[in-house]
């Protein structure tokens, strides 16, 4: 026989209560997704390296035509606030201490994947495109590829791509910007 238990679902208002009375710490590796709070995975030295090189490859661009946040809170929906890798946000006066950035502020959004690919591919992805966000990357530790999704809409994104070593990556919201996956993966 199964018992059905009953869940507690939060809302994004919440969880920051939660954070901002301590409930939840800076120590506490989680994210709100639909309402659930889960755990993230914890960082690989492979992923904290490639996160390390997106500062060096979004440098031309820091301060000047965008923000960039690593690991920090989206608030995606009413029950939704992930902590995506890399954030490249609208330039804000504020740099976001004034609220955490919404949809309209990305530019594009980051997952860096090994343990974590499915989650960032079938969870993630579709939360990402169903808000709208305009651009997402999958670095694709296992593969050493980057999955490039643009084009949002409400069945997920629309255009998708793979990028492998040797092919170039341009954000389109950032053309000035280009790279290749092996500066991504080292």
């Amino acid at each position: 026989m199964t018992v059905q238990l009953q869940r507690r679902l939060f809302t994004t208002d919440e969880y920051f209560q939660m954070v901002a009375a301590g409930i939840l710490t800076k120590d506490d590796r989680v994210e709100l997704i639909e309402g659930e709070i889960v755990e993230m995975p914890p960082i690989g030295s492979q992923h904290a390296g490639v996160l390390n090189r997106f500062v060096k490859l979004f440098k031309p661009v820091i301060d000047t035509e965008a923000v960039l946040a690593f690991q920090n809170p989206l608030r995606l929906s009413g029950d939704s606030a992930p902590q995506p890798d890399v954030a490249v946000l609208r330039l804000r006066n504020d740099y976001y201490t004034d609220s955490h950035p919404e949809p309209e502020d990305v530019l594009l959004l980051i997952e860096i994947a090994d343990s974590s690919l499915l989650s960032d591919q079938r969870v993630k992805a579709p939360l990402y495109a169903d808000a709208g966000i305009p651009e997402l990357w999958i670095v694709n530790l296992t593969n050493l590829t980057v999955e490039v999704h643009r084009d949002p809409s409400a069945a997920g994104y629309l255009l998708n791509s793979i990028a492998r070593r040797g092919d170039s990556l341009s954000p389109v919201a950032l053309p000035s910007l280009s790279f290749t996956v092996d500066d991504l993966l080292g």
